[in-house]
């Protein structure tokens, strides 16, 4: 019977209540298309009682719903509104479609009337594309029914409504996000027709599924569920009512359901029934010394035992039993919580009548263990020796003096006891003489041993070898080189620097001149190609922080290759996810250095991939003159996406081909190819790049910046890429000076390591 009563309860509360006596049925409006006619009867439009909603249309716009059925969709689309009262402070209304992508008819904020809506549903275009189910809830729980789209913040407890209607298999997976949906609040209505499985609509649609899942034979039968809605709209009863809530303070009725809520003071619990008094002392600073305590309205401090509240009632004294002065005690009194305890002074023991004290002979019991003496003292006994004796560091036997210690020894720097007499010593580096008392310094290259190649000196207790002007010392450390002057100094050579006897030329790589200033080169009558180049890179959740670095890397390895500058090329980027944002303009950094740190510091975004939106961005905003773009230079613009977009691509990307801008389209991974091949220019296989995981970029790096380098203009052609050249052989002279300096570090390292052995 209960399972009844919910049937026609279902949906009771999505906005209305019983309608007005005086007022007939509310009339069912087919869609006008062309030349079709209005189905009308009698029956008033609005005879529901408002209750606000936040509700969303997801509509099945496939290949496989012929025309004829996809107006009938939008029939029972017009004629479901007019059981909900539209407005901005009532029901908002939202709408998409989806085929293989997913396309946004109207938000929640966009129309504010029942008119509206329905002009706009009237208006809707068949995709006639796939079935991607999945991508279209996704869309809707992440950017649909959001605050930005026009949803009503959570806390205002305005139910959030998402109506599905579809006729085939998805071809993509829906139970992960139905319910990654679900658990963030949404209320999800499955409708089938046709051929569509009922444990597919089960999985997508909310509990109890008897209320929330509906399944119709074909589009005509559709209608069919019009009168459903409208008894469960207007006539049902509320759910509080009619079911066994269990909720401990107050049932709040929904769409279908219902929901518990705790009163003032009080929190629902994780079982969604029972609530708990809120934790006021941890959610504000209640500056209590020791303990806070909750209370209905509030909190109060407390002191713990022994401490009592001050007069501000936040901070505790401690309570100082001794003071009361009657304690008795003949040493000291120590304060307790609560009470007092009677101490005494060090070397005293209390009596048995915790009062009185009596000194303590530690020697008494005869256990001391000294050799000699032994004295009682405060806190323990202490052994002594006779004279002529000192006390071993065991503190318990004794020894004779020591012989050095009267100072009547003569030693010039050390002396060590050796029984009964004292014996000099010298220091490291230096040798007793024969009087046994004064000492030499030792020289440690007079023995000739050194093996140094040109001069040596001697260095504590070490000969250290040393080379002379214009030399250098060998890792070995004892045989010298000839300075080279490239190494030690800052030489300003642009391109080589070449070590000469005593001074050091500057020349260039090949293909290069030499400049008057002897130190910069210059390439002899050709330049780096002119243009302005836009990145547009995508920075979606899909990709992954790590990814994201290695995609920063990429952009700032093509900037290696290109000569940025005001007059010669241009660097702009902007980064898209849900949305679009400029990272720097084409005008904002005229050198290779500062586009790399703009690069480097740039933050991922991370959620929803809009490359359509991204697209729309560059083509009116990134090639304007305000933000940098020059007339008469060649505009470049490169995508780099890692799946499937949530917008359409095409529009855009061909717009701006068409007032020519060259596109070169990079995917990886997810990446769908038809997407690329509509972003990229033609031919395809000149601009088009893919990688199957990010490992692989270096092989798109290394073709894009050949093609980009191809594509230079005709007078160009002489040039090779020289940047690429430059980048290549200014790595390679790096390299080789990094390989020499380990090769000395590790000559060095071992000439010290056998010194070490040797001594």
């Amino acid at each position: 019977m209960r399972s009844l009563v919910l049937a026609l309860a279902v949906f009771c509360l999505l906005c209305c209540s019983a309608a007005r006596p005086e007022r007939r049925r509310p009339k069912l409006v087919a869609v006008k298309r062309r030349n079709d006619t209005t189905i009308q009867n009698n029956t008033p439009e609005n005879p529901c009682k408002a209750t606000p909603l936040d509700f969303v249309f997801v509509i099945d716009s496939s290949r496989s719903i012929r025309l004829e059925d996809y107006d009938k969709v939008k029939t029972f689309i017009v004629n479901l509104l007019q059981f909900l009262d539209v407005g901005p402070n009532a029901t908002r209304v939202g709408l998409l479609q989806y085929g293989s992508v997913v396309q946004p008819e109207f938000s929640l904020n966009t129309y504010t009337s029942k008119a509206q809506v329905e002009e706009a549903v009237r208006n809707m275009r068949h995709l006639a594309t796939g079935t991607m189910t999945g991508l279209a809830i996704q869309y809707t729980m992440e950017v649909e029914l959001t605050e930005e789209q026009g949803a009503r913040p959570k806390s205002l407890q305005i139910p959030r409504i998402a109506m599905i209607v579809t006729d085939g298999r998805p071809q993509d997976t829906v139970e992960e996000i139905a319910a990654e949906a679900r658990e963030a609040g949404i209320q999800i209505f499955a409708i089938g027709v046709g051929r569509v499985e009922m444990k597919t609509l089960k999985a997508i649609g909310s509990e109890p599924h008897s209320e929330h899942v509906h399944l119709v034979a074909n589009f005509s039968q559709i209608e069919t569920l019009i009168s459903v809605f409208k008894s469960k709209l207007c006539g049902g009863a509320d759910m509080c009512k009619v079911v066994e809530h269990q909720c401990q303070h107050l049932c709040v009725s929904s769409p279908a359901s219902y929901r518990c809520r705790c009163r003032k003071g009080f929190t629902l619990n994780p079982d969604g029934k029972t609530c708990k008094a809120e934790d006021t002392c941890a959610a504000v600073d209640h500056g209590c010394d020791h303990i806070c305590v909750n209370l209905a309205d509030g909190y109060e401090c407390l002191c713990r035992p022994g401490y009592e509240l001050t007069i501000d009632l936040k901070t505790c004294n401690r309570i100082d039993y001794c003071d009361l002065g009657n304690h008795g005690c003949e040493h000291n009194c120590v304060s307790l919580p609560g009470s007092y305890i009677c101490s005494c002074k060090k070397g005293f023991v209390l009596n048995a009548d915790g009062k009185t004290c009596s000194q303590i002979d530690h020697c008494a019991a005869g256990s001391h263990g000294c050799e000699q003496e032994f004295m009682n003292t405060e806190t323990s006994c202490v052994c002594k020796c006779t004279n002529g004796y000192t006390l071993r560091s065991d503190g318990k036997t004794c020894q004779k003096v020591d012989p050095c210690a009267d100072g009547s020894h003569g030693c010039e720097q050390e002396f060590v006891s050796a029984g009964d007499s004292c014996v000099c010593r010298c220091s490291k580096g230096f040798t007793l003489r024969p009087d046994g008392k004064t000492c030499k310094k030792v020289d440690p290259c007079a023995d000739g041993s050194h093996g140094c190649e040109q001069e040596f000196v001697s260095a504590g207790d070490s000969c250290v070898c040393r080379c002379r002007k214009g030399f250098t010392l060998r890792p070995d450390g004892k045989t010298c080189k000839s300075v080279d002057l490239c190494q030690t100094l800052d030489h300003g050579c642009e391109h080589l620097c070449v070590s000469t006897t005593d001074s050091y030329i500057c020349k260039c790589n090949e293909g290069f001149l030499l400049a008057e200033n002897g130190k910069s080169c210059g390439k002899p009558g050709c330049h780096d190609g002119v243009m302005d180049l836009v990145f547009v890179i995508d920075g979606s959740k899909s990709l992954g922080p790590a990814n994201f670095e290695l995609v920063k890397q990429f952009v700032n390895s093509i900037v290696d290759s290109l000569d940025v500058s005001r007059t010669a090329t241009r660097v702009g980027l902007i980064q898209f996810s849900t949305k679009v944002r400029t990272e720097f303009s084409l005008g904002q950094h005229a050198a290779a250095q500062d586009v790399k740190r703009a690069v480097s510091q740039m933050q991922y975004m991370g959620r929803g991939s809009m490359t359509g939106s991204a697209l729309r961005h560059m083509f009116q905003f990134s090639f304007s003159e305000k933000e940098g773009a020059r007339l008469n230079v060649p505009r470049v613009c490169v995508v780099f996406t890692d799946g499937r977009s949530q917008d359409d691509v095409s529009e855009w990307a061909s717009k701006a081909k068409t007032l020519g801008v060259t596109i070169y389209a990079l995917g990886v991974g997810k990446a769908i190819e038809q997407e690329l091949r509509e972003i990229a220019s033609e031919p395809a296989e000149m601009h088009l790049y893919y990688a199957e995981d990010f490992e692989k970029m270096g092989e798109i790096t290394k073709k894009l910046k050949s093609r980009m380098c191809k594509d230079k203009p005709a007078d160009e052609s002489l040039c090779r890429c020289e940047s690429v050249i430059m980048f290549q052989s200014q790595v390679t002279e790096k390299l080789k000076n990094l390989a020499q300096s380990i090769e000395e570090m590790s000559k060095k390292l071992e000439t010290l390591e056998n010194q070490v052995a040797n001594k």
